[in-house]
């Protein structure tokens, strides 16, 4: 009789013991390229407008350049097809405050209002921090077409106005912030903006840039293994009858070497096309890290057969 594999949950939760290395603003390594587009901006004091893949390596360069200039936290505004321009400096809860009058009749102080009903979002505390810092603002292009103009308008005064205390606040131009902005398509975004703004846009690495990523983000595995996986990885990337709805990025791959790893999976058995039942079984249980559809990841384990 054949004995079939039997999946079971653990028995006792497993400590969770993720990857410090994965996000870690020391390892990011640029290509020549964004590196020629960082010293443009910063140069010309030009927000840099990054496109590319999902998982390139966008956010992960604003938290690079915080590290890189000792410039403090990395200050974040993920942009919602809502916002306003009000929103890339602060927000107001009303409710908040309504409420609080309804059952307090002694009205609060400037002080008291600002502390417990304004927020400031990622521009807003870079002005007010009156220091240099860096701003990331993700995903612009989701933005109604006021917002990007409103960035460049703040990048001109390093100014904002906040009715509900009447404050306003300013920083001078030499603390001027680091502003990178990600889009996944410029072409939602005005002209006028585009104009005014530095532009780069990250291509998916090569083989051999994936293998020096990858190999600073998962130590242990000897070069010979990681070049397996790699190379692994980028047939499935590249294997066009696999059709896939979305390809696995850079931060996926990296993720997936460190799950193999920690399973003791041995990445030569991939060029030599011997796997046995169980490395099987190992293999197309990770592809649940690449595929993002059902589709993807049925399309992954047909190929593994």
């Amino acid at each position: 009789m054949i004995k079939h594999y039997e999946p079971k949950i653990n028995q006792t939760l497993p400590p969770f013991e993720g990857n410090p290395r994965l996000n870690d603003p020391q390892l990011y390594d640029p290509q020549p390229e964004l590196v020629d587009a960082v010293n443009v901006a910063l140069r010309l004091g030009l927000p840099l407008l990054l496109t590319g893949e999902p998982g390139t390596g966008k956010t992960e360069l604003a938290k690079h350049l915080a590290w890189h200039y000792k410039l403090g936290d990395l200050l974040r505004l993920n942009v919602q097809s809502t916002a306003t321009s009000n929103d890339l400096f602060y927000r107001y809860d009303a409710l908040g405050h309504f409420q609080y009058n309804q059952n307090n009749p002694e009205p609060l102080s400037t002080e008291e209002l600002e502390r417990r009903f304004i927020r400031y979002q990622a521009l807003g505390a870079a002005i007010r921090s009156q220091s240099r810092r860096v701003v990331l603002i993700d995903e612009i292009d989701k933005a109604p077409r006021d917002l990007p103009n409103g960035v460049l308008a703040a990048l001109e005064d390093l100014t904002f106005y906040v009715p509900e205390i009447d404050v306003t606040y300013r920083s001078e131009a030499a603390n001027r912030p680091v502003i990178i902005l990600t889009s996944n398509s410029e072409k939602n975004l005005p002209d006028a903006f585009l104009r005014r703004v530095a532009y780069h846009h990250i291509t998916f690495p090569g083989p051999e840039k994936l293998l020096s990523i990858v190999s600073a983000k998962v130590p242990g595995y000897p070069p010979e293994k990681l070049q397996a996986l790699v190379e692994h990885f980028t047939e499935i990337r590249d294997d066009s009858a696999l059709k896939l709805d979305k390809k696995p990025s850079t931060a996926e791959l990296i993720q997936w070497a460190y799950l193999l790893q920690s399973t003791g999976f041995d990445p030569a058995q991939l060029e030599q096309g011997k796997l046995n039942a169980e490395d099987r079984r190992i293999l197309n249980s990770s592809y649940a890290v690449l595929a993002k559809t059902q589709k993807d990841l049925a399309a992954l384990r047909k190929r593994n057969r």
